[in-house]
């Protein structure tokens, strides 16, 4: 049910969910900022506002003694006290009190009794004894010692006061830092959700069978604009996918049934009593070479398949290249006609070891030798010519060249593509294409290549290579 739940809730668009939590990140982060700078603030004031305060009981004390050196409470001291309070800007809940020798109290503002004073200070008279309230004291010194102290009590919720004007600048500035915020993640929400809307609606496109995508691909952001080229190429080559699959079913189709119809047809004569005696063997026997060659038809098929999805295992054996390549070439030649010369064979003089699997290196070989059979002149016998040698890379290059009719310039780059056939081939042979293909997966499969060679004057070469050896 909680599955079923979430499939059918709507997603909520990239703009509108990143945009609220990159908004509820920032607030909450500036809001905590905020907090630990205001207590900061408030550490401040009270630290600066007991040095105002402490000097304040210093000047209280200076004031405090006599021209004769002695104690002297004067009349204007509470018009002293007062103006100091206004100079200093220090709050109204402060108490001055000033001592005698002995303790005893000798003033204090706002008037205070013995008892009181006794109550707010502590047993040594020095600092405050409620929480609540700090206390800064200055020593009365006069001619002959100490007269007295001075000290001021003030309560730590005035020392920690911040005005309200600078209150609200600060919070004015906070929630402008919040909507500045807001509008840079909204902005830049807006513009990361423009190309990734524009290539979902292209993806869209495609799975509706839509490949011929345009996208705007000029993105200032180096990886925006990665991801736009890359995506349009992707439509590119699918819709190339795509051309190539119908070609190929279309290919595919035509060559299958090509040897079906010819066999049914020639079977159905046969059965019919259209053709009698040696005709009908003469026309049973082409009803078997066209069953052959659906046959070696799917068979390609069915290999080129199991190839590609890596269900073939290839070996990777230890192999004297010179004798493999004449046992394959002896083996060959004996399937051949008269038009069709000994091979030539050309071998290094010290013996050369390979790493591959005999029976995949006798298909390759085969198979680029039925293709220059294939691509025989009609004026010239066909001539072939292998040559074995080591490379400084440390591998082995063998080389199969013909004088055939060769291989036109506009093909060279598309013969090893899948089910391609050359013109000249598709108006002579039937096949699908794959020979060449896979040859090559072959090859790969073993650690090694192939490749088209040079142009010779006359006709192709390829160039089959494997590793060597240890």
């Amino acid at each position: 049910m909680d599955n079923m739940n979430n499939r059918t809730k709507k997603p909520t668009s990239i703009l509108s969910y990143w945009t609220v939590r990159y908004l509820l990140i920032i607030s909450i982060g500036l809001l905590l900022t905020a907090l630990v700078t205001f207590w900061w603030i408030q550490q401040e004031a009270m630290n600066n506002r007991m040095q105002t305060t402490g000097l304040l009981a210093q000047e209280i004390a200076d004031r405090s003694v006599g021209t004769d050196g002695q104690l002297a409470i004067t009349q204007g001291l509470d018009k002293l006290v007062e103006d100091r309070k206004r100079f200093f800007k220090v709050a109204m809940e402060m108490c001055v009190i000033i001592t005698g020798p002995s303790g005893e109290l000798l003033y204090s503002q706002p008037p205070l009794t013995d008892e009181e004073m006794r109550h707010k200070l502590n047993d040594t008279l020095t600092d405050s004894r409620s929480p609540e309230f700090k206390a800064a004291a200055a020593q009365i010194q006069g001619d002959q010692g100490t007269l007295g102290q001075v000290i001021v009590l003030q309560s730590k919720r005035s020392l920690r006061h911040i005005p309200q004007e600078e209150i609200t600048f600060f919070s004015i500035i906070i929630v402008f830092l919040i909507i500045l915020s807001w509008l840079t993640i909204y902005l830049l929400s807006i513009k990361l959700a423009k190309p990734i809307q524009r290539v979902a609606a292209a993806a869209a496109q495609i799975s509706g069978g839509q490949y011929n995508i345009v996208l705007e691909t000029g993105a200032k952001e180096r990886e925006i604009h990665e991801l736009l080229v890359s995506f349009q190429e992707m439509a590119g080559k699918l819709q190339q996918f795509e051309q190539s699959r119908a070609v190929m079913l279309a290919g595919v189709s035509h060559e299958l049934k090509t040897p079906v119809t010819s066999i049914k047809g020639l079977l159905h004569a046969v059965r019919e009593g259209v053709v009698e005696g040696e005709e009908a063997g003469e026309f049973l026997g082409i009803a078997l070479l066209e069953a052959e060659r659906l046959q070696r038809m799917v068979a390609d098929l069915l290999d080129y398949n199991a190839l590609t999805a890596g269900i073939v295992a290839v070996r990777h054996d230890r192999l004297e290249a010179a004798p493999l390549l004449e046992e394959i070439l002896y083996q060959w030649k004996l399937t051949q006609g008269e038009d069709v010369c000994e091979p030539i064979l050309h071998l290094p003089e010290s013996r050369l070891f390979l790493r591959g699997d005999p029976l995949r290196i006798q298909q390759i070989i085969v198979n680029l030798l039925n293709n220059s059979v294939q691509a025989k002149a009609q004026d010239r016998k066909l001539q072939l010519t292998l040559e074995l040698a080591a490379t400084p890379q440390g591998s082995a290059e063998i080389t199969v060249t013909d004088n055939g009719s060769g291989i036109h310039p506009e093909s060279r780059e598309l013969i090893f593509e899948a089910f391609f056939r050359s013109t000249a081939k598709q108006s002579v042979l039937r096949g699908l294409g794959l020979g060449l293909t896979f040859s090559r997966l072959l090859a790969e499969g073993m650690g090694g290549s192939l490749e088209l060679g040079s142009a010779p004057p006359q006709g192709c070469s390829f160039v089959l290579r494997l590793p060597l050896a240890g």
